[in-house]
């Protein structure tokens, strides 16, 4: 069952290795542990629901809280300390496009609004319940996750927008394809999650991102129905309404159905590890590789904090050990960097992408170490977020914060963020530790993803105050340098506030103006987005 304060399914664990409490109190201090609150406790906070009763909502404590929260830092904070702020009045699980056009009736003669739900898996709080007057219902869209038509020779397949990326996956793979979108929380997200936050999967460099993959589909808006032509590859009959769509964070409608773009599944998939002595190598090697434009699945590049973070939690103290010494006799030693290097695809076309690539690694400095790393990591790929929980239980919180510009940039704007992270608690005393890759590479730039762990404090109002303080500095330094303020995750509240620095005061009016024709009452997922 999923755990409902923490990640994913309660039966799976990922404890820290015996080296990994020395390494953490040496980069942060001593873990600060508090009680956690029990579901028992916070599920006798749920307030009475103000909705009028529906036959399609549900109004229990359990639904509602299991709905009021996603996983952003702050969102767990107020999960394990107990202290929710605002429920959803009720919760509903359509099973067709009519029940969704049905809910939508009911907002508009109710007052209500409306949030869609996925997964729940957001991490900038696209999902939550903000306080206002108006009652609120979410619309988990979970029981609509039917495959609806497949094409074999266009390779388009249809689906109803809840599924899941494991199902997803299950049903292509029944016809030899793949979509091969891989975001970390692909287990439990949604394929209209994907669309509406405009997702990128870990493989993304392979088989594109998700507005690369979105072909169209059907949106249940206030104002009517909203179909979207799936069967035209490309059109220049005016600007592409489906990019109004992508990354719209339900602010539009609730999307109820979508098509995409399916790939054969590969021949060949492989993941190779290499280590360059330094992060300017790596780099260098990496833009050299993108800007070839060979058909690689993956790059992923780690700086020399997170490459050392990634093997002391790796565990294998012994074996770990006898590769770092190799390393260093082959020029690779305390400033490594690894690379894992992933190919998918026809055994031809990979074969020569991937000794290429391996090629100008060399010529970098890039030290081949084999599979065995590369292996691990796809393994462990979506298992990583339930070092969350772990690193919780021993005193630390953890969050992510990702960006992107152009290849120019990345040194200053990884240093910018960087800095800006370790000093923001200094006057406190208190130590961050962080970490930096690169694993969504273009030929003009990449992402810079960005991890941050400090010491939780005695109560969960300091530890919220942490985060603030981190996150404002991290996103001040990416506005400061130009990059985007979400390359993934989206916007939802917490990047609400630096959105205007990127779209500009014309690009915000017309956005409003969007948003106000296909909902001028209001009522989807206030205050998000903008």
């Amino acid at each position: 069952m999923r755990r409902w304060n923490g990640w994913g399914d309660d039966t799976v664990d990922y404890p820290l290795p015996e080296a990994g409490m020395p390494f953490l109190e040496k980069v942060a201090g001593p873990g600060v542990v508090t009680p956690d609150a029990t579901l028992e406790d916070v599920l006798a906070q749920v307030p009475l629901s103000r909705l009028a009763e529906h036959p399609l909502i549900h109004t229990d404590a359990e639904a509602r809280l299991r709905h009021a929260r996603g996983h952003s830092l702050p969102d767990w904070i107020a999960l394990k300390s107990g202290v929710i702020g605002v429920f959803p009045d009720g919760v509903a699980y359509p099973t067709t496009g009519e029940e969704v056009r049905e809910l939508i009736h009911y907002a508009q003669t109710t007052g209500a609004r409306l949030i869609p739900y996925g997964g729940g898996t957001s991490v900038v709080g696209q999902i939550n319940p903000l306080s206002g007057d108006a009652p609120v219902l979410t619309v988990d869209m979970g029981r609509m996750c039917r495959l609806r038509g497949f094409d074999p020779v266009s390779q388009l397949a249809t689906f109803e927008a809840g599924v899941s990326g494991p199902d997803l996956e299950a049903h292509l793979r029944a016809h030899g394809c793949t979509l091969g979108h891989y975001p970390q929380s692909f287990e439990y997200s949604t394929l209209g999650g994907w669309i509406a936050a405009r997702s990128s999967g870990q493989q993304s460099l392979g088989y594109g991102r998700i507005e690369k993959l979105f072909a169209g589909g059907r949106v249940e808006t206030p104002v009517g129905t909203w179909e979207i032509p799936a069967n035209v590859p490309a059109s220049a009959a005016g600007p592409d309404v489906r990019e109004w769509l992508l990354g719209s964070e339900g602010r539009l409608g609730i999307i109820t159905e979508a098509t995409v773009r399916v790939s054969p599944l590969p021949e060949r998939e492989e993941f190779h590890a290499l280590f360059f002595p330094t992060f300017e190598a790596g780099l260098n090697a990496v833009r050299e590789i993108m800007q070839a434009k060979l058909p690689l699945a993956m790059l992923r590049l780690s700086t020399a904090a997170e490459t050392t973070t990634t093997l002391v939690l790796a565990g294998h103290a012994f074996l770990i050990g006898g590769l770092e010494r190799y390393l260093a006799v082959r020029g690779a030693g305390e400033e490594k960097c690894m690379l894992i290097l992933g190919v998918a695809g026809q055994e031809a076309v990979t074969q020569t992408a991937y000794k290429t690539a391996r090629g100008i690694a060399g010529d970098h400095g890039g030290v081949y170490v084999g599979q065995t790393f590369g292996k691990t990591w796809h393994k462990n790929r979506f298992k990583s977020p339930y070092l969350r929980d772990s690193l919780w239980e021993a005193g630390y919180a953890i969050d992510t914060l990702e960006t992107a510009t152009d290849w120019a940039h990345i040194p200053a704007l990884i240093d910018a963020i960087e800095n800006a992270l370790r000093s923001a608690l200094l006057d406190k005393d208190e130590f961050v530790h962080v970490f930096t890759h690169l694993s969504h590479t273009y030929p003009y730039g990449s992402n810079v993803y960005t991890q941050y762990l400090f010491r939780r404090a005695g109560t969960p109002e300091e530890t919220l105050e942490r985060w603030q303080t981190l996150k404002t500095a991290a996103s001040q330094a990416i506005v400061a340098q130009g990059a985007t303020i979400s390359h993934q995750h989206g916007v939802g509240v917490d990047h609400k506030p630096y959105l205007a620095a990127e779209k500009g005061e014309v690009g915000m009016t017309a956005l409003r103006a969007l948003v106000a024709s296909l909902d001028p009452d209001g009522i989807m997922n206030p205050g998000k987005l903008l």
